[in-house]
């Protein structure tokens, strides 16, 4: 009875692991998500109500309206293309030109960043403010009406744009805007106090966020307010920035958003004091740094550089950014969890392999080689003892039908033969306790990074980072409908499966019959629950159950012929 219960415990766990965030997580995330919906919808003021039942009194417009409507400055690289309001040096016009929003040809590409007047707004100012209740005048912030240098000249990695503004002190701001080959906006801001008195002002800069999505709800994942300081990560939620704001006081870091794949953050000084605040400022969140106070005396003149993140959390980039401009664990952008000391040098073992072997999923089978080659040792002693265990399985049900009325008698007989015939009947657990930090780890590794986004295998499979899009339901999609998402198993998952089968009729089976009922479904488990899992995933799983099927016939077959 106790061994029953013990093994009804580990198996529950188990499947705790695995399911637990798809059933205990995310499903009661989103139902409290549509109930707040629901509440804010019935609460919400008559007068808003009214107004949003009146579409044309709501200035929203297309970003190629918006455009057309403001003078604009383009942005033209390998990586962006875009423009910069000039009225206020507003970076709203954003769009990745190398991904794209799905793996379908005629896809357009991403678009990250938007002007304020659309439904999804997403943008980033900065500028300058009068400190210490020091009279000098305007400053310049979203309004200011810069003026050109190069007249319609577009900004470009080779050639930067620069701006001039006077306010009605003479004081004379002249701003120069860069962008390289990535996605870095560099501001350098020069302040001319041509005044008769000295003045302290204060830099400044925002991203603004309206609308951000519905985060997809896995605990892995991080999505939402972000940002480094005082050296510590910290990741907040837009729920509790309706709440209250966040602020801290810090010398260098970053601060701004983040979606899966995408990050938009501002970066002040990295040697001065700056306060980072977030917050909800009327229908929009914000992220924003201050810096210090700078003190200009009549006559001189200060400069004052920031940069602007706006674009793909690409590992590497982040890293080189770190080294370029000094902006601290920006690769903690990427959210690779508790096991970022494993889960990052896998991921630049995996992109090694992809570059070598030009295909992502062929870099997972080699990899998953190389995890059998590192753990070959261990595998063999753990499968030799599960064939001696397979071969004594007469004696353990012969033990047992003695003592079957005596469980305690029974455990103390069946030790004595596994000390005897030197066997630990726990031995071919071990694999499996190792393979659970690279499994959670490449899990991490498929499904954050923007390097395995709609990285294509063979076949069918055209992201791998993505589940199987095929289903048994409609006969792999030769019957013409498309099922529900949960009858969504693919052919991956199903061969994951069928190696699982074959897998558990190779080890010993167990003397109780609930426990062999027990061991059935579990294949069923978990082709039912890796279905929705990254597709790379499942070819990682399928692969290492037939390598490791592959060793464990070959150490049997030895064992059995000596």
């Amino acid at each position: 009875m106790n061994e029953n219960r013990n093994f009804i415990i580990a198996f529950v766990l188990v499947i705790a692991v695995f399911t637990g965030f798809h059933f205990l997580y995310e499903k009661p995330k989103y139902e409290e998500l549509a109930k707040q919906a629901q509440e804010q919808a019935l609460t919400q003021p008559a007068q808003k109500v009214a107004e949003q039942s009146q579409p044309a009194a709501v200035a929203v417009i297309s970003p190629e309206e918006a455009v057309k409507q403001s003078a604009r400055i383009s942005i033209e690289s390998e990586t962006v293309k875009g423009s910069i309001r000039q009225v206020g040096a507003v970076v709203d016009d954003i769009v990745l030109t190398k991904y794209k929003e799905t793996t379908a040809p005629e896809s357009k590409p991403i678009r990250l960043l938007d002007h304020q007047t659309s439904e999804n707004g997403y943008s980033v100012v900065s500028g300058w403010k009068a400190a210490n209740n020091c009279d000098a005048g305007s400053m310049p912030g979203e309004t200011t009406p810069w003026q050109m240098h190069d007249g319609n000249s577009a900004l470009t990695p080779d050639h930067p744009i620069i701006l001039t503004w006077f306010n009605e002190r003479g004081i004379k701001f002249e701003r120069t805007i860069c962008v390289d080959h990535e996605y870095m906006i560099t501001i350098t801001d020069k302040i001319i106090n041509n005044g008769e008195k000295e003045i302290q002002l204060e830099p400044w800069g925002q991203v603004l966020r309206k609308n951000p999505p519905k985060s997809q709800g896995f605990f892995i994942l991080h999505e939402g307010p972000i940002g480094y300081f005082n050296t510590k990560l910290f990741e907040g939620s837009y729920e509790d920035l309706a709440k209250s704001p966040v602020t801290q006081q810090t010398t260098g870091g970053w601060a701004g958003f983040t979606d899966k794949f995408w990050l938009v953050s501002v970066i002040p000084d990295p040697k001065s004091v700056s306060h980072i605040e977030y917050a909800q400022k009327n229908d929009a969140y914000s992220a924003q740094f201050s810096g210090a106070a700078i003190t200009i005396k009549a006559g001189e003149s200060t400069t004052y550089t920031h940069h602007v993140f706006a674009g793909a959390k690409v590992l590497r980039m982040l890293d080189d950014y770190e080294v370029k401009i000094g902006v601290p664990h920006f690769d903690l952008a990427v959210d690779f969890g508790w096991f970022y000391f494993l889960t990052k040098p896998l991921f630049y073992v995996l992109e090694f392999l992809h570059e070598l072997l030009g295909n992502l999923g062929v870099a997972i089978l080699v990899l998953t080689i190389m995890f059998k080659i590192f753990l070959f040792p261990m595998a063999t002693k753990s499968y030799r003892s599960m064939a001696r265990l397979k071969n004594l399985q007469p004696k353990i049900q012969y033990v047992q039908s003695i003592y079957k009325d005596d469980r305690q008698r029974m455990s103390q007989e069946l030790m004595a033969l596994y000390k005897k015939e030197k066997v630990n009947p726990a031995g071919g657990c071990l694999p499996l306790l190792i393979q659970a930090p690279i499994f959670f780890c490449l899990y991490k590794v498929l499904f954050v990074s923007i390097e395995m986004r709609h990285a294509p295998f063979f076949g069918w499979i055209h992201d791998l980072s993505a589940p199987d899009p095929t289903s048994f339901v409609n006969l792999f999609g030769l019957l013409p409908f498309n099922p529900p998402s949960f009858l969504m198993i693919g052919i991956w998952p199903l061969l994951m499966g069928l190696t699982m089968v074959v897998q558990q009729r190779m080890n010993p089976q167990p003397a109780d019959p609930m426990q062999a009922k027990m061991m059935m479904i579990m294949p069923i488990m978990f082709t039912y629950l890796f279905a929705s899992f990254p597709a790379g995933l499942v070819v990682y799983w399928t692969w290492n159950n037939l390598l490791s099927m592959a060793q464990q016939w070959y150490i049997t077959r030895r064992m059995t012929h000596r």
